[in-house]
């Protein structure tokens, strides 16, 4: 028998309409089949709403089936007297570290799960300095988690997890809140453990590139199996996985598109490396180079926010003291999109949270349009309407009963008459992609995309002058993704409202953003054109960060002798320029 093994896997959870009450069962899974051998990585892949969390749940024992079988290490996951047993065999992380951590001290945190299973106190010390390492947090080890960041937290979540040495690891999203190099470390970490230590892994994840790296990918559709093989035999269906609303590694995309107009060259690359084998095997026309054109910057000159030596310390004083912000510097024009990136950790959240004085600095000023923020305390009210932010989780700003009412929650605080809120509230809605018919539906009715462009457009309905957005796509599939960076451009152009946008997503960064800040260990590191600072790749890599993709694959293309520039960001233009230098 497998590890997992489970047959005709149905799930069926109820909720209540909210005019009339009455009960209702949906099917969050309809009759999975899924066989999951030891020793073996598995990545499972579907869209928000497609029923890979409620799949993730039944294999830990947190939901009990509605129907089927499902056996883990031969025990009856349906049978509440084997809980405890699979508990113990399958740890998970989840999406949120929030709804996982409990203790006040970051290494009690993670000695936690040890502790209970009754591991010797010799063996939970060597336990929580492995798993604190692999996640890089040891230097955090005597910190509260309500002093980190989000994707500091979810580091610690991982690692209480790993402490325990479970058979079998399920993270839900795991990697969905760190900087690049936090990502790669914990997939090495994951990898190692399932290689060397032949630990079972179901990694849960809207990174393709993570996915390559598993035995196996398994595609959730509508509670239903869509698909399963091989990562390079599921990537290769490119059309398929985005009739899934799901996406392939950017390479394996490239070749693709590269394959469409040029049959030698493969379709189902998956790394840099094949890919460059493959592109020298065919040779580059001779004479042949790229230039690109030169991205127009915004000519406006007037500073809308400027940051001038700004300081800020969590719990001064205390044994948790901690500095955030280090004497931090710098301006954005009116009209800029900046991109902001850090690793986890860096100071970007606390960073923007002074921008509207949800946090005040121990040092050092924030100006809006040349004013003080902090000068006059009856003003800040005015600021904030001005200021529009929107958090790591934008559905926990959710509170409204009906979309409409959540949207013009901002508005009618505001005292404008109910012509003016409900333009307000239409153009918002227009603006983030909602049917104005859906006004009257619940937003907790809504997929995890949707609540997000509901939050953001409740700010906007406030009309702001500039938009500040931390990690609005994390966590998103491919499409709800695409989407909401396609509504931020939108607003962008459309309204001349100044933007920033916090991400670890140096590709949509790159492609969006007119310049970056990038920040490390609260300090500015960098504030340029994506060109410039995409062009500092050792730079980058040092403090925690990476550079796109393609800009990757093109820098070792160039080395190979093909005139390019490194500074290509998008797929599409990466394949016409292939497609126009590679010999046919």
């Amino acid at each position: 028998m497998d590890f997992i093994e489970g047959a005709a896997l149905r799930y069926d959870y109820t909720s209540y309409d909210d005019e009339t009450n009455e009960k209702k069962t949906m099917q969050a899974l309809k009759g999975v089949d899924i066989s999951i051998k030891k020793g073996e990585f598995v990545a499972l892949l579907g869209h928000n709403g497609s029923g890979k969390s409620t799949l993730a749940k039944l294999l830990n024992g947190i939901n009990m089936l509605s129907g089927g079988t499902l056996y883990i290490k031969g025990l009856d996951a349906s049978d509440e007297n084997n809980i405890w047993d699979i508990r113990q065999s399958v740890g998970m992380v989840f999406q949120n570290p929030d709804n996982q951590i409990i203790a006040s001290i970051v290494e009690e945190d993670v000695a936690f799960g040890p502790e209970n299973l009754g591991i010797a106190p010799a063996d939970i010390v060597k336990n929580v300095d492995m798993a604190l390492k692999a996640v890089r947090m040891e230097k955090y080890r005597l910190s509260s988690p309500s002093c980190l960041s989000g994707g500091q937290k979810q580091r610690i979540a991982i690692a209480g997890i790993l402490a325990m040495k479970p058979e079998c690891i399920v993270l839900d999203e795991a990697t969905a809140m760190l900087d690049p190099l936090g990502r790669q470390d914990i997939m090495n970490t994951v990898m190692r453990l399932n290689r060397e230590d032949g630990i079972t892994v179901v990694l849960i994840t809207h990174y393709m590139e993570e996915a390559a790296l598993a035995d196996r990918v398994i595609v959730i559709n509508d509670g239903k199996t869509a698909d399963e093989g091989k990562p390079s035999e599921v990537f290769a269906k490119v059309e398929k996985m985005r009739s899934l609303r799901l996406d392939v590694p950017q390479i394996t995309e490239l070749s693709y598109l590269v394959n469409k107009e040029i049959k030698a060259f493969p379709a189902d690359i998956m790394t840099i490396d094949d890919f460059v084998s493959a592109a020298l095997k065919i040779g580059f026309k001779e004479g042949f180079s790229y230039k690109k054109e030169k991205k127009q910057g915004n000519e406006n000159t007037e500073n809308i926010i400027e940051v001038k030596d700004l300081t800020h310390i969590y719990a001064a004083g205390s044994a948790f003291e901690s500095t955030a912000l280090k004497n931090v510097s710098l301006e954005i024009k009116k009209g800029d999109f900046v991109g902001l990136i850090g690793h986890t950790g860096s100071g970007k959240s606390t960073l923007i949270q002074h921008f509207n004085a949800l946090e005040k600095a121990d040092e050092g000023k924030v100006f809006f349009k040349g004013e003080d923020i902090n000068a006059d305390k009856s003003k800040l009210k005015s600021i904030r309407q001005k200021i529009g932010l929107v958090f790591q989780y934008p559905e926990h700003q959710i509170f409204g009963t009906t979309i409409f009412e959540e949207v013009a929650f901002g508005p009618s605080n505001c005292g404008l008459s109910d012509d003016e809120i409900k333009r307000r509230v239409k153009k918002a809605l227009s603006l983030v992609g909602i049917d104005e018919s859906m006004c009257e539906r619940s937003p907790f009715d809504l997929s995890g995309g949707q609540k997000r462009r509901i939050a953001i457009a409740g700010v906007l309905a406030m009309e702001p002058e500039v938009l500040v957005l931390d990690e609005p796509m994390a966590g998103l599939d491919p499409r709800g993704r695409d989407e909401i960076l396609s509504n931020i451009k939108k607003m962008h152009d459309e309204l001349g409202i100044t933007i920033v946008l916090v991400s670890h997503s140096m590709e949509a960064i790159a492609e969006i953003a007119d310049s970056i800040i990038v920040m490390s260990e609260g300090s500015v590191e960098m504030y340029d054109t994506c060109d410039n600072v995409f062009s500092q790749a050792e730079r980058l890599r040092a403090i925690g960060l990476d550079v796109p993709c393609m800009t990757q694959l093109f820098s070792r293309l160039r080395s190979e002798g093909l005139e390019v520039p490194e500074n290509i960001y998008s797929v599409k233009e990466g394949a016409d320029i292939l497609v126009s230098a590679l010999r046919v």
